[in-house]
């Protein structure tokens, strides 16, 4: 005899169509702020698609990049993520202090906000104090345009006299390079006078261009930096009347293709006469000289240069029978060279010239003797008929808008560059007589980005919190709603404004960009602690309605702390997604991150300081208002999700 016990069948505790129905009512619930806090944060990154320039390029691939996520992400939001959680989310589970995680969360969070609720004015003065403190950390800060890259390379660019020759910046070259080479820290040294073989590259000789290629970090000698080379290399290269100057290769290059500049500023004077130009630079130079973080300060040559001057006597010409164009043909085919004929070389045609050898015409005696046939008298050397000399004159003419341009050029070290230039402002503004009637000065080079930058982020931040304030409007349907979740902006600047000052970094582009990304974050948290909020004032009206006479201060107090802390793992969840995708950065090393740390701190500094904010202030301010409805209408304002 078989024996079969029958297995009792399992009962569900919900049905499926119970089970959809509550899915289906937490997504409308979740779905539409989560939907809204993507499109703010879309919406948040307008004004790094409206920077131009070099910012602009720097910064719109990341722009780019976060809005094609984000919008992926709010269309998954409304779509997608419903159908697979009906998918996976089955059978009975736990409620949420069943979880040992959220157990420890909340046994610490529910008596710090008990006691927020109680002492709710000390409360709100700690964080306008903390609010206030900021802004004057914020105006102590430096500023400049962007945070320096190490380009692992040292660009030294001096300059020498307009007058110099060959052989001379030849040596001086040579020189300089073996000085350097014996830095411990330099691995190769290449260095250039004068132009290169393209018609693009305008440099005189007297401008020498060396690369300096650094052997890597961890072959340095201790303790040392790449500023500390910098120093050790300007020292040895103190050569009379070569002016030294040190840059990076790529940002050197972006500089002068951008502004005309080849170094960090430029103070163009722009006039009518070279020589006023001349004069004017100069004093400009001498008011600048001293002010501290102005270095490899010099004045871009306006005169100086030597020109062959050959003034023909006519006279002579006639007595001996000869015109211009005799002299002239003359010059031209000893000193210049004269085209003799082609040469053929596969598919190549190179023109042959002739010319006098160098030995004959290196020097104004030897031209004096170059000789010309005349019809009646034979040979007759060529100053028998024209004053040879050398003649002092620019060696090189600039000008932009119709008008000639002189510059005085100087880097930035030690010191940021926003307030080294208004020093340097306010030093020129106090001088008299350092402009004449007619002429006047332009500040160019990373100043004129860093002003650029500025001015745009000025006029769109505002409409960008116009836009934000909308987008909120229209997920809660309730001004004082989206009052209470744009005020976590503000907030969300102590925790940035800590960190970069007491990590010691400019205000720059990058660093406004982090700001930027951050008020996004911080709307986003705030959005679901108001949706949970209102979640628990829903289920207190649903348990004693919604009239005064049934609700108390202490029913309102109470459901407002289960609203902040029974769904305290999504917020804190939020905030965690956030920071640990953002703190390796600050660990981070190799090139780039001294672009990417200014963009992330603030955005580190903020989160944290905006998560404190949400769990804690808004909670109180939104139990405030609605003691505020209570009182003054008798009932509580209750939006529902609507789809």
């Amino acid at each position: 005899m078989i024996w079969r016990r029958n297995k009792k069948p399992k009962e569900q505790w919900i049905t499926d169509e119970e089970r959809l129905a509550v899915i289906e009512k937490s997504s409308k619930q979740v779905s539409r702020g989560v939907f809204f806090a993507t499109v703010i944060i879309i919406t948040s990154f307008l004004p790094v698609f409206m920077l131009t320039g070099q910012e602009g390029k720097y910064f719109h691939p990341v722009a780019f990049t976060k809005t094609f996520i984000m919008i992926v992400d709010a269309f998954l939001v409304l779509t997608l993520a419903p159908v697979l959680i009906s998918f996976f989310m089955k059978g009975k589970f736990k409620p949420d202090n069943a979880n040992p995680v959220n157990r420890f969360l909340e046994r610490i969070y529910e008596p710090i906000i008990r006691w927020v609720m109680n002492w709710r004015k000390t409360t709100l003065a700690i964080n306008i104090l903390a609010l206030l403190i900021s802004i004057p950390l914020l105006r102590s800060l430096g500023t400049e345009f962007m945070p320096p890259l190490d380009e692992q390379s040292i660009l030294f660019m001096p300059v020498t006299l307009p007058d110099i020759s060959n052989g001379e910046a030849k040596r001086i070259l040579q020189v300089q390079d073996k000085i350097i080479k014996s830095v411990p820290e330099v691995d190769k040294v290449l260095g250039k006078a004068g132009r290169a073989s393209t018609a693009t590259d305008n440099s005189p000789i007297s401008m020498i261009e060396t690369i300096i290629m650094l052997n890597p970090r961890d072959q340095w000698r201790a303790g040392i930096t790449k500023a500390d080379i910098v120093k050790e290399l300007d020292t040895k290269l103190q050569i009379p009347g070569v002016v030294n100057g040190w840059t990076q290769p790529i940002i050197n290059r972006i500089n002068m293709l951008s502004t005309g500049i080849r170094t960090d500023v430029g103070i163009k004077v722009y006039g009518q006469s070279l020589d006023t130009l001349a004069a004017v630079s100069e004093r400009v130079r001498t008011a600048l000289e001293g002010t501290p973080g102005v270095s490899d300060l010099y004045v871009e040559p306006i005169t100086g240069g030597k020109y062959l001057s050959i003034d023909v006597r006519r006279a002579d010409l006639g007595r001996y029978g000869l015109n211009v164009d005799d002299v002239n043909q003359i010059v031209e085919s000893a000193l210049g060279g004269a085209p003799i004929g082609q040469t053929v070389e596969g598919r190549q045609r190179f023109s042959i010239n002739v010319r006098l050898a160098q030995e004959y015409r290196n020097s104004v005696e030897q031209i004096k003797r170059i000789p010309i046939q005349s019809p009646g008298f034979g040979e007759v050397p060529l100053s028998a008929v024209a004053d040879i000399k050398f003649e002092d004159g620019p060696p090189m003419i600039n000008s932009e808008n119709a008008l000639l341009r002189g510059a005085v050029l100087f880097n930035v070290r030690d010191r940021d560059l926003g307030s080294t230039v208004e020093e340097a402002m306010a030093k020129l503004n106090r001088q008299e007589g350092i402009l004449p009637p007619g002429y006047f000065i332009e500040w160019s080079g990373q100043y004129e980005n860093l002003i650029r930058g500025k001015q745009t982020l000025m006029w769109i931040a505002p409409v960008v919190l116009v836009i934000i304030f909308f987008s909120l409007y229209f997920a809660f349907n309730s001004v004082r709603e989206a009052f209470l979740s744009l005020i976590t902006v503000p907030f969300a600047l102590i925790g940035g404004a800590y960190i970069i000052y007491f990590w010691g970094v400019n205000l720059s582009v990058a660093v406004a960009v982090g700001f930027i990304a951050l008020f996004g974050i911080a709307v986003e948290t705030g959005i679901v602690m108001v949706i949970y909020l209102n979640d628990a004032m829903q289920q207190l009206i649903k348990l004693k309605g919604n009239s005064r006479e049934t609700i108390t201060r202490d029913d309102l107090k109470e459901y407002v702390i289960h609203g902040a802390a029974k769904r305290l793992r999504p917020k804190i969840m939020t905030v965690c997604v956030s920071l640990f995708g953002l703190v390796p950065v600050l660990w981070a090393t190799g090139v780039g991150t001294d672009v990417m740390k200014p963009v992330v701190l603030p955005m580190i500094g903020g989160v944290f300081t905006s998560a404190v904010h949400i769990l804690l202030v808004t909670p109180l301010i939104f139990l405030m208002s609605k003691e505020y409805e209570l009182k003054k209408y008798g009932k509580l304002e209750i939006h529902d999700v609507k789809h």
